[in-house]
């Protein structure tokens, strides 16, 4: 069974017993949100346990997750097998499971683009994890500090690398999405640029677009991992030298490489300090 079936089934089975429990002659509303993974539902004097799949994100403690909850207590709630528990939000039905993704206190076990934009982000529970953390999460064969590291060096914000940055002939952007970064993207493709890095890990379009799926995809925080990996991995391939493969990274020539170096030192520097 795959993901999307497994989920389909998961959520079928909860609205099938969400109808069993409830008559829906009268609103099913939230009554307590106990944890990220299980929101307490009421209709009248009944309850039933609603719970989601996926780890609680609580580098920020538990009050900071109450206190953001608070407001969707009382809100009335609905179920179909697409979507599962669903809330309005905006006058539109969200799911409720990928609201908490997208918001940050959820990590889900496959990490979706809204789990990956919260983590890289820092939203919600994310905020208080360190730097290294969304690495560790997408990584797979390079030190997370390292990757961490480098993402200072090329995207660095205050204390993370943020995902959604471009530099372009030189000049770096920071954009608060990845719609108003992706945007920029295909404008500047259709205009013929590709003079630009792109994404949580400043990979060059120009050297690397065959790398990617898609402008979109480039910017996805564990593609732009999983690239950089492979990139540093084919550096050291080549110089057998862990400093050389961050140095070169950046830039073969000597003297620019060797700069990215020392930079790259002050953060591992400062995140081993507990950035």
């Amino acid at each position: 069974m795959n993901k999307r079936t497994e989920k389909r089934w998961i959520f079928g089975v909860l609205s099938a017993a969400l109808a069993a429990h409830f008559s829906f002659a009268h609103a099913v509303t939230i009554a307590e949100v106990i944890s990220p993974t299980s929101v307490l539902l009421a209709q009248g004097d009944a309850r039933k346990l609603a719970s989601f799949g996926g780890k609680p994100v609580f580098w920020c403690g538990l009050q900071a997750f109450e206190k953001w909850a608070t407001p969707l207590v009382g809100q009335t709630v609905a179920s179909t097998p697409e979507t599962g528990v669903t809330v309005s939000i905006d006058a539109q039905n969200v799911s409720l499971e990928q609201l908490l993704i997208a918001k940050g206190w959820l990590q889900p076990a496959v990490l979706d683009d809204d789990a990956q934009a919260a983590i890289a982000e820092g939203r919600g529970g994310w905020a208080c994890a360190s730097a290294t953390v969304p690495f560790e999460l997408m990584h797979t064969s390079v030190d997370p500090k390292v990757l961490a590291g480098i993402a200072l060096n090329e995207a660095g914000l205050n204390g993370r690398g943020w995902p959604w940055t471009l530099n372009i002939g030189g000049q770096g952007f920071f954009f608060k999405t990845r719609e108003d970064a992706y945007r920029v993207v295909r404008s500047l493709i259709a205009r013929g640029r590709s003079d630009f890095d792109v994404g949580l890990m400043q990979i060059n379009w120009g050297y690397h677009a065959r790398r990617f799926a898609s402008p979109w995809d480039a910017l996805a925080p564990a593609t732009s991992i999983r690239v950089a990996e492979e990139i540093l991995n084919e550096n050291y391939s080549k110089t057998h030298s862990v400093a050389k493969a961050i140095a070169y990274y950046h830039s073969a020539n000597p003297v620019p490489g060797q700069a990215y170096l020392a930079r790259f030192a002050r953060h591992l520097n400062q995140i081993q300090a507990g950035l």
